[in-house]
């Protein structure tokens, strides 16, 4: 018998780093999640297929990831970053044997041949480009392939609701242009949330509200934004602080016939009470047991260290060792008792999911689902063993008879929603709100992007219809402004992993998009080192070919009678 349901959801994103510099910040971000997260994912996946094996999952590609993907310069210069990896190890290798390091020997010999594996992979199995892979799988039912937001803009900290519509505009365009389907689903950047508010006398939406416009059908949030209950503390009065969360807002709780939850959980969807979109909370206790730094997984003593690298080649010959071990007292990693503990790992998983599922369906005459939400760059990349971890509960959990394999998507379609709630505002950053991407070390940012964003909806207006090369001139501008509403810059300043770099990247394309901007203004022919300049901003910025500067208009909506919304 069936007790409920689990889906794994893996949100897949990385920085606009094309073309933008390599070690220790730039493409070279990309080429390793190639190599160490997403190869090995489509490789697990499809050999679960050729061992007879079902397995089901949801994956979020944010549009951004997916142009970087496609691109040609991409995937030369992957190919070049395997063979330099492949040259760095044969050096190791060959300097390991003159030392009579027998046990780093065979460590260089391991990588050797994993790395040739992940060349082969990507020239023939997968013709040098794996994006036709995630959507083949996709095609025969074992993926949901969600979108995002064109660039993971934090939208919550977004001034106008045109940027709000024009980054899920562009992200959702992006997605059928690559795969001549539409999205059902989407993750929202960095989970953040906006409920529906009214600023003044003029109506402001809620996030849903624009997902029901774009025919999105449902979308995930943390756990404790489904669990909280109504909107309380700062939503319902005064903001906590002065980067607790955005000015006094007066919620708007649209009518709803449907009934309102009285009890919450996160083993089942909702409806968001403004718009019929579902959304799906983030199981806290799953969630754990891979994220937890002191009870999660990924820190078992015998799992590759990350963090202690080889100081010719880079690689990683270490393990985790303890908790307490420095990296100067790490012992020499070996990956057969590691993926033997990667079946330990995996069957107390299943367990888990069995005793979660088992509580639920003891109170609810509706199987549940358990929604485990992990960023697919930590297997593989940050946990070597994680990739073989994902594929392990896949194959236990396709051949259980109590837990069923299926897709957000799946899902929603058998067991809809019955009740709505209304969500608070909320991300899965540091202490649930906007901290992360608003703080003193990132302040300065926000009014040069809310002025930008002003600046385009004027653009927008005084060009309703331009074409040639005013067309090109307003496209990329678009181009600069998404780039520009990033939200991996606020991001990499306030977590220190690259300050300098991500700093100098806001720079780069704020000052793209004043000079494009002041070109659209003036409104005359180029000059010749002008359109230079244009073209050497459309080649380094050449995501979304397909971009329409109109998704970025002034958007404005009043409530009618009760409380129903009109666009003006």
């Amino acid at each position: 018998m069936t007790l409920g349901y689990f889906t794994f959801v893996l949100h897949s994103h990385l920085p606009y780093v094309r073309l933008a510099g390599r070690w220790p910040h730039g493409e070279e971000m990309v080429h390793q999640a190639i190599a160490e997260t997403y190869i090995p994912l489509l490789n697990a996946l499809n050999d679960l297929k050729a061992d007879g094996y079902n397995p089901r999952l949801t994956i979020g590609l944010t549009p951004i990831l997916i142009e970087q993907l496609v691109d040609a310069d991409v995937r030369n210069h992957f190919d070049m970053y395997v063979e330099e990896r492949l040259s760095l190890i044969e050096a190791d290798l060959t300097r390991f044997q003159a030392e009579g390091s027998a046990h780093l020997a065979y460590l260089a010999g391991y990588y050797r041949d994993w790395y040739g594996t992940i060349r082969d992979s990507f020239r023939n199995r997968y013709g040098r480009d794996i994006v036709p892979a995630f959507r083949k799988l996709q095609d025969e039912g074992n993926l949901e392939i969600i979108t995002s937001a064109a660039t993971h803009s934090y939208l919550p900290l977004l001034s106008r609701d045109s940027s709000i519509y024009g980054q899920l505009r562009t992200g959702v365009s992006s997605y059928w242009h690559h795969s001549q389907t539409a999205p059902r689903g989407i993750w929202l950047p960095e989970a953040g949330y906006r409920p529906p508010f009214m600023e003044g006398e003029r109506y402001r939406p809620g996030i849903e509200e624009f997902l029901a416009d774009l025919n999105l059908h449902y979308f995930f949030t943390d756990s404790h934004a489904i669990r909280g209950g109504r909107a309380v503390g700062k939503l319902a009065g005064d903001v906590a602080g002065p980067y607790g969360g955005l000015p006094k807002r007066q919620l708007v709780l649209s009518p709803d016939e449907r009934p309102l939850a009285e009890e919450r959980s996160t083993m089942r969807p909702y409806y968001v009470r403004a718009a019929k979109v579902a959304v799906f909370g983030r199981n806290e206790r799953t969630g754990l047991q891979v994220w937890s730094a002191s009870q999660g997984y990924p820190g078992d003593f015998l799992y590759r260290e990350f963090h202690r690298k080889d100081a010719g080649s880079g690689m990683q010959y270490w393990r985790i060792t303890s908790n307490t071990a420095g990296l100067g007292e790490k012992e020499l990693y070996d990956p057969v008792p590691a993926f033997q503990k990667v079946k330990d790992h995996a069957a107390h998983f299943v367990h888990l999911l069995y005793e979660e599922l088992s509580g639920y369906a003891a109170t609810s005459q509706v199987p549940g689902i358990i929604v485990s939400a992990y960023d697919t760059e930590l297997f593989g990349h940050w946990w070597f063993e994680g990739v073989a971890w994902l594929q392990e509960v896949l194959r236990l959990l396709d051949r259980s008879d109590a837990i069923g394999l299926t897709t957000a998507d799946r899902y929603l379609a058998d067991y809809p929603p019955d009740e709505v709630i209304d969500l608070p505002e909320s991300s899965w950053g540091e202490g649930g709100g906007h901290w992360t991407w608003l703080n003193p070390q990132t302040e300065w940012m926000w009014p040069l992007i809310h002025n930008a964003e002003q600046r385009m909806e004027q653009l927008v207006a005084r060009h309703p219809e331009a074409t040639a090369e005013m067309g090109r001139i307003l496209a990329q501008t678009a181009r600069e402004l998404v780039l520009l509403e990033s939200s991996d810059w606020p991001f990499l300043v306030s977590t220190g992993q690259a300050k300098e770099y991500a700093i100098g990247r806001f720079q780069q394309h704020l000052a793209r998009f004043n000079a494009l901007a002041g070109f659209a203004e003036r409104g005359t022919p180029l000059r010749p080192a002008e359109l230079e300049f244009l073209a050497a901003a459309e080649e380094a910025d050449n995501s979304f070919s397909k971009i329409d500067y109109h998704a970025f208009r002034e958007r404005r909506y009043r409530l009618a009678e009760q409380n129903t919304v009109e666009a003006e």
